[in-house]
């Protein structure tokens, strides 16, 4: 399967290409914007 759908709510295009099984509910923000490095090398934002 090939489709782009829209996730007005969300600001953005979702491109599929192949068999992909969607999760509904996911927060407004993604945990991923939360995870940085410090200047000493560690990594701080993982829960």
């Amino acid at each position: 399967m090939n489709a782009v759908e829209i996730s007005a709510g969300a600001g953005f295009l979702v491109a599929f290409a192949g068999g992909i099984a969607t999760m509904p509910g996911l927060p407004r923000r993604p945990n991923a914007e939360r995870v940085d490095v410090a200047p000493d090398g560690s990594i701080t934002g993982l829960v």
